[in-house]
C-alpha cells in the first residue's frame, strides 16, 4: 500500500478530534483533491475516523490519536477544564509531531492538510492549516484573547499557509473570529465555507422538525436527554440525528419519531433539505451546512464553548437564525423563537473558492 501511484501526488488529510465538524468538513476538501487527481490518505481515531471511512471507504486511513480533551458539565468546569489539560494537549501535539515524521519516512506524502491540528507540519513539506478560529474566544477578558491569539499564531506560522473556511468580505459567517485584525504570517486564503450538501429540489414537510446532536460529552448527552423528554409531546413528525457513528444501540423509532445514531451525507442532505426547521449545535461545521441549504434553524450552543456561544450571538445579529440556551431549550420555546425570527434569505454557497485554494496548492506542488 506504501508504493506509491505512477505519477500522483499523495496527500495526508487529519481533522482534528473536537466533535465530528473538523471531519465533516473535510469531506468536500477530500472530493476536490481526488477530482485532481491525487493520492489522499486520511488519518484520525474514533468516531472522526468511522465517519470519514464511511464516506470514503477506498481511502487508505493511518490511526493517529486524536487530544482526547475531557469535557465538564458546567460551563465553568469546561473552561477550567481544558485550562488543566493544556500540558497534556501540548504533549499531544508533540507527539501527533513525531508521528508524522515517520510517517512521511514510510509512506512519503507530497503534502499534508491538517485541520486545526497543531503539530502536523513538516519542515521539507508543504502543509496547510485549516481553522476558521484565527481568534479564539475567551470568558476571561481582552487580554486573554490576545494571548491565546499569539499561542494560535505560533503553531500557524510553523505552517506553509493557512485556509480560512469563510469569505473574505461579503456573506461571512464566522465574523471576527475568521478576520482578526491582526492575520498569521503565513499566507492566509479565505476558500469560502465548506459544506459536504447540495441544494436540491425538495419538498419540505410541514412542521418536520429535524434535531442534529452533536459535540463532547457529556453535554452531547444532556442535551439528549432533553430532546427525547420534550419530542414525545410534539405533535408533528421529526427526525432526530444522535451524533454517535460508533454507537450500536438504537433508540427505537415511532411512526412520528425517528431516531438514527448517523446519517451518512447523503441522506443528511435528504433529510435536512425535508424540515421545515432545523434544531442544531451552533458548532461552525454545522452553521455552513445550515447555510448551503438555506434552511431555517435554531442553533443551541455547548455551554462553556466560547466560540458557539460568540458565534450563535452573532448568526442572531446577522439574521441568520435565533438561538437558545441549553439550560433554557424546550421544543414550544425553540419554535416559538423562530416563529417570530426574521430570517435573512440565504442564496446557499458554492465551492468555487475551496476548488480555486486546492487547484492552486496542486499546481505549486507539480512545479
Amino acid at each position: 500500500m506504501s508504493e506509491k501511484k505512477s505519477g500522483k501526488l499523495r496527500i495526508l488529510v487529519a481533522p482534528l478530534d473536537w466533535g465530528l465538524g473538523h471531519a465533516t468538513r473535510c469531506i468536500p476538501v477530500i472530493h476536490a483533491l481526488l477530482a485532481q487527481d491525487c493520492d489522499v490518505w486520511l488519518a484520525g481515531e474514533g468516531a472522526q475516523k468511522t465517519l470519514l471511512q464511511q464516506e470514503f471507504p477506498q481511502l487508505p486511513f493511518l490511526d493517529l490519536e486524536g487530544y482526547r480533551v475531557k469535557y465538564a458539565k458546567t460551563a465553568l468546569g469546561l473552561m477550567l477544564g481544558i485550562l488543566k489539560q493544556a500540558g497534556r494537549i501540548k504533549k499531544a501535539i508533540k507527539k501527533e509531531h513525531e508521528w508524522l515524521k515517520q510517517v512521511i519516512a514510510q509512506y512519503h506524502f507530497d503534502a499534508i492538510i491538517s485541520d486545526n491540528r497543531y503539530g502536523l507540519h513538516h519542515k521539507n513539506i508543504p502543509a496547510v492549516f485549516i481553522t476558521h478560529q484565527l481568534q479564539i474566544k475567551s470568558p476571561f477578558g481582552k487580554w486573554s484573547e490576545r494571548w491565546l491569539q499569539q499561542k494560535n499564531y505560533a503553531y500557524i506560522n510553523q505552517f506553509t499557509a493557512c485556509w480560512v473556511p469563510d469569505h473574505k468580505s461579503e456573506n461571512q459567517l464566522a465574523g471576527a473570529l475568521s478576520h482578526p485584525l491582526i492575520l498569521p504570517n503565513v499566507p492566509v486564503t479565505y476558500i469560502g465555507r465548506l459544506s459536504r450538501f447540495e441544494k436540491k429540489e425538495v419538498n419540505s414537510k410541514p412542521e418536520h422538525l429535524l434535531i442534529l446532536l452533536s459535540g463532547p460529552e457529556p453535554q452531547r448527552s444532556i442535551l439528549e436527554n432533553k430532546t427525547i423528554n420534550e419530542i414525545s409531546f410534539y405533535k408533528s413528525t421529526a427526525t432526530i440525528v444522535r451524533g454517535l457513528p460508533d454507537a450500536v444501540q438504537l433508540i427505537p423509532s415511532t411512526n412520528m419519531i425517528r431516531f438514527f445514531n448517523h446519517l451518512p451525507a447523503k441522506m443528511l442532505n435528504e433529510e435536512m433539505q425535508k424540515a421545515s426547521c432545523i434544531i442544531a449545535r451552533s458548532g461552525y461545521s454545522t452553521v455552513m451546512d445550515i447555510a448551503a441549504l438555506g434552511k431555517k434553524s435554531i442553533l443551541i450552543p455547548t455551554p462553556g464553548q466560547t466560540e458557539q456561544e460568540y458565534l450563535a450571538g452573532y448568526l442572531a445579529e446577522k439574521n441568520f437564525a435565533p438561538f437558545i440556551l441549553q439550560n433554557d431549550f424546550s421544543i414550544s420555546k425553540a419554535l416559538s423563537l423562530v416563529n417570530n425570527f426574521q430570517y435573512k434569505a440565504n442564496n446557499g454557497v458554492t465551492d468555487n473558492e475551496m476548488k480555486e485554494a486546492i487547484r492552486l496548492f496542486i499546481a505549486s506542488l507539480n512545479k
